[in-house]
């Protein structure tokens, strides 16, 4: 028989980190142009973002499968992220501060935070 759990904060948390993990993908994929094209420091950002969304990608496996190290490294990351995307928007530079770039870059890793910060005793 199948038991039902009460909560899909789990489910929820890889959703959010496959979507981001996708995301950084994307942006990893599209730098490499750039590197082919004769910005040489392009080629190693490509590869290190990939390489983030890889570890993103297998942290949320990780908190799927319920793992303790995968809610830290969520933390982390996350917490990671908001730092960078504060600094990005308190800075004058040309970084997009446009509806679509506040919500993947401050309300997800906000929303994943939120999910992964309780413990299981306390949702059951």
């Amino acid at each position: 028989m199948i038991k039902a759990e009460g909560s899909g904060r789990h489910e929820a948390v890889f959703v959010l980190l496959l979507m981001q993990s996708l995301f950084w993908l994307i942006a990893g994929i599209s730098a490499i142009p750039f590197a082919l094209a004769g910005e040489v420091f392009m080629a190693p950002l490509a590869l290190v973002t990939m390489l983030l969304a890889l570890l993103t990608c297998l942290v949320g496996i990780g908190a799927l499968w319920r793992r303790r190290w995968a809610r830290a490294s969520a933390i982390a990351i996350e917490a990671a992220c908001l730092f960078g995307s504060a600094v990005l928007l308190l800075l004058p530079l040309g970084f997009n501060r446009g509806p679509v770039s506040l919500m993947v870059n401050v309300l997800l890793p906000v929303a994943v935070i939120l999910l992964v910060r309780k413990s299981d005793a306390v949702s059951a």
